[in-house]
């Protein structure tokens, strides 16, 4: 055979042995084509599959249908997945810079409307506009505000500087209150100076501010130093200039800020991680201080002798008490409504200060009262995440005692207005009306603020958020194309 013979039948010979793609044959009446075999079919033909649509499953039944396909587990919603998104929300480096930010503003003008609120009637009835209060409350409220932002925009080597001059400063104030002629007396308390017209200072709020900057500045500098494993360094000239604070104050008969800047003090010493015997035997030496004055003044044990009750004696005492559990009981779960409080009528004393939190729980229900607690709640535990997060000693110091300051106050406040406390006849903080001490707490809280934008990361992210930073550190991140290169 010739040889191109040869190669062509070589060449039908491979021809055949290659596979075929199966067509679909058309199949006979009621005969139905195998599966596998009508697939094959319409792909080698090209037909393509019909489509089916949406919210039909296999079965024809829908979204309900057994066919109906099932989320998978890394995509699908539920409370693990949501749990991990708020943790991957709450490690982030600016939560605690917002969270201080946010909370703070919001008991702010929260504390402003109720303000208004629960003051109106009051300034009618001592023959002024109803605004009057609302409108010294406001004016505070903006002098805090700019000084918060300037403490939030200081460095905290500046807020160490200030110490000892803030300290200085407060206590000649305090000593200027007990000055016959200078300072005044108000509701029995001789803690306050004279401004001129309607407005009066009160030295012994400012004095918390100061004990936090000057005890957190001495503390600091006495780690640095290695000191604070001796008693003796840790708690000379803390406690003695403390306790000098608390009797300028208690010679004034401030009970309420007493309590408070004791509660700093233990704060201070819990921070520098003072021994449980010394840490024990200075609360025992402040407790039974403070059961002898508490003894020693039949209005401060009528003021205990209130707790709990329910309803005023018939000689008139517990008056306040009862009508604040009043108002917080005919509230309900959404309250009255905004300016439709009762108990503001003359019934309860003190309806725009040290109660009211009452009139919020009258007007707003377990809904506002519930509100506030959860916002003070989220400050609290941003300034305990700042102290924490902190390897600055100073700052730790400071952070920890202005949340300690904040809690500790908002607690005796609330706990009095429910009950569960003796009245110690103090503010509840950004939230009631007074401007001395709406004044040092806008400024602790730039404090705070300051400290949350010093930490590494949060600096970071804050200088990522800058629109030139950002465009240059975009532009460095491109990479320079070769001319050839399309």
């Amino acid at each position: 055979m010739p040889a191109d013979e040869r190669f062509a039948v070589r060449r039908e010979s491979a021809r055949a042995s290659v596979p075929r793609p199966l067509t679909a044959a058309p199949a006979p009446a009621g005969v139905p084509l195998p599966p596998g075999l009508a697939l094959r079919g319409r792909l080698a033909t090209g037909a393509r599959r019909p489509e089916t649509p949406r919210g039909s499953g296999r079965g024809g039944s829908g979204r309900g249908g057994s066919g109906s396909r099932t989320p998978r587990s890394g995509r699908g919603g539920g409370p693990r997945r949501a749990y991990e998104r708020a943790r991957r929300a709450w490690d982030r480096p600016l939560t605690a810079y917002y969270v201080i930010l946010g909370s703070s503003l919001l008991i702010t003008v929260l504390g402003l409307v109720m303000v208004y609120s629960a003051s109106m009637i009051k300034a009618l009835d001592i023959s002024k506009p109803a605004t009057y209060f609302f409108g010294k409350q406001f004016l505070a409220a903006v002098i805090g505000g700019g000084l918060m932002l300037i403490a939030a925009r200081m460095p905290v080597k500046l807020h160490r500087g200030l110490a000892y001059p803030i300290l200085m400063v407060t206590v000649f104030l305090m000593i200027l209150v007990q000055v016959p002629g200078i300072g005044m007396s108000v509701n029995g308390n001789q803690n306050w100076l004279y401004l001129g017209g309607p407005f009066q200072l009160q030295p012994s709020e400012f004095g918390k501010l100061a004990l936090i900057l000057w005890g957190a500045d001495l503390l600091a500098r006495k780690q640095d130093k290695r000191l604070l494993t001796q008693w003796k360094h840790m708690l000379v000239p803390l406690v003695p200039v403390a306790f000098m604070l608390l009797g300028l104050i208690m010679l004034g008969g401030d009970m309420g800020t007493a309590i408070i800047l004791t509660a700093i003090l233990f704060g201070l010493l819990w921070l520098a991680g003072a021994p449980t015997r010394l840490f024990a035997g200075v609360l025992g030496f402040a407790a039974v201080l403070a059961f002898l004055l508490i003894r020693t003044s039949p209005n401060r044990m009528s003021r205990l002798a209130c707790m709990g009750v329910s309803e005023p004696d018939p000689e008139g005492g517990c008056w306040q008490a009862a009508h604040g559990i009043y108002a917080l009981a005919s509230g309900g779960w959404f309250g009255s409504g905004l300016g439709a409080s009762v108990e503001k009528w003359g019934q309860l004393p003190e309806p725009h200060t040290d109660f009211i939190f009452a009139i919020t729980g009258e007007e707003l229900g377990l809904a506002g009262t519930l509100s506030v607690l959860a916002l003070f709640a989220a400050l609290g535990y941003a300034g305990i995440r700042v102290a924490g997060r902190t390897e600055d000693p100073f700052v730790r110091y400071a952070a920890g005692g202005v949340t300690t300051w904040i809690t500790a106050q908002a607690v005796i406040n609330i706990g009095a207005v429910l009950g569960l406390l003796p009245i110690a006849g103090v503010p509840l903080p950004l939230f009631s009306y007074g401007g001395s001490a709406l004044l040092p707490t806008m400024f602790a809280v730039g404090l705070m603020i300051a400290f949350a934008r010093e930490d590494p990361a949060a600096k970071a992210a804050l200088a990522m958020r800058r629109p030139g930073v950002r465009w240059k550190t975009m532009r460095r991140r491109v990479k320079k194309r070769s001319s050839g290169e399309r």
